[in-house]
């Protein structure tokens, strides 16, 4: 009887203290936030067509390296070439006219010279019949009939001299006008040639030769070819934590052995409503040899970070962040004041130290 009840006792004992103990660890603590996303190339847009046409040659095919300005597709377009051609040969018709020797200039240049001409005779007469009046060799009505010519000449002469001016200056305003509309034509043709806004590589076209692009439709992706960064998605409740400057520890499955370092560049201040989470771009600070743009991410942005620190797990932990100490008189239960936390373990900064021993759960 005896004998069971000691049995009994430790049975009872362990009951009561179910667990084992530890002492509180010194070593380094990193609290992190995670995110994950894509790499994606510096200076990645879209490359939209500006007119309608078919796509008649891809000049920069999917990894092509280009410069900026370089043709990157041909699209070409029947209504597009044919007001070209009646833009330039409108061009040409005014420009004609508007030389010096055109049928129209010369038509006018005549009409001058014939005025002048009849009013250099009419001058001449009119001399002549003011000295018959002066002799009385011819009556006053008849001087005043070749005074009469004279000034009708005279008057014709100002006219066709202004008609040439108006002419003129109409021909040259149909040429300015037929210019702008042919800058206009050109200007367009030249968008069929969709260029290049950067340096950097073609990552993907969007387009077949032979397909019908529409005016505003994306026909390629372009972006640098060796500058990368990344954007992650942070979830909504952490994302006050983060801001620009901290440091990622990134990883890439592509280079499943490699750990690459990056830097928090922007916090993007719109929530994505469906996936309740925030963009973060983070800029590597190490190139990234052979990148790909589009690469899956899992990164840990680093929040706060202890070289040496009292670390506990946080199965160690009771309700109103206290723990369990062994005393020399039984378990004692003691308030900590908590520092960073991780999913398994989480930092003393008040009420342990090193020497104490405390119950894990």
């Amino acid at each position: 009887m005896k004998n069971l009840l000691v049995v009994l006792t430790v049975f009872l004992a362990s009951c009561g203290n179910r667990g084992s103990y530890k002492n509180p660890t010194l070593k380094p603590l990193i609290e992190a936030v995670y995110a994950s996303g894509f790499v994606v190339s510096k200076n990645e847009y879209q490359v939209f067509a500006q007119v309608e046409g078919y796509v008649t040659e891809i000049v920069a095919s999917e990894g092509t390296e280009v410069k900026k300005g370089d043709v990157i597709f041909v699209i070409e377009s029947q209504q597009q070439n044919a007001r070209y051609r009646m833009a330039k040969e409108s061009y040409d018709m005014a420009r004609g006219n508007y030389q010096n020797g055109s049928p129209v200039l010369n038509e006018l240049e005549a009409a001058i010279r014939s005025a002048t001409t009849k009013l250099q005779f009419d001058s001449v007469n009119l001399v002549r019949f003011t000295n018959l009046l002066k002799q009385n060799a011819t009556t006053r009505s008849e001087y005043d009939r070749i005074g009469l010519v004279y000034e009708n000449s005279k008057n014709d002469l100002l006219l066709q001299q202004s008609r040439y001016h108006k002419v003129k200056n109409q021909l040259f305003l149909e040429l300015k006008n037929a210019e702008n509309q042919l800058k206009i034509a050109s200007e367009e043709s030249g968008r069929y040639s969709v260029r290049s806004e950067v340096d950097g590589r073609v990552y993907k076209t969007l387009k077949e030769k032979g397909e019908l692009a529409r005016r505003n439709e994306a026909v390629a992706i372009l972006g640098s070819k060796d500058s990368f960064y990344m954007q992650l998605s942070v979830d909504e409740m952490d994302i006050r934590k983060v801001k620009e400057g901290q440091e990622v520890w990134v990883k890439i499955d592509a280079f499943a052995d490699q750990t690459f370092h990056a830097t928090v560049s922007k916090v993007h201040p719109l929530v994505d409503s469906r996936q309740q989470s925030l963009r973060v771009d983070a800029d590597f600070t190490e190139p990234l040899v052979r990148g790909f743009s589009g690469l899956a991410v899992e990164a840990n942005i680093v929040i706060q970070k202890r070289e040496k620190t009292i670390v506990i797990p946080k199965s160690a932990l009771l309700p109103g962040d206290s723990v369990l100490i062994q005393t020399a008189s039984g378990n004692q239960k003691v308030k900590i004041k908590k520092g960073i936390e991780t999913l398994d373990e989480v930092e003393v900064l008040e009420g342990l130290n090193t020497e104490n021993t405390f119950m894990v759960k």
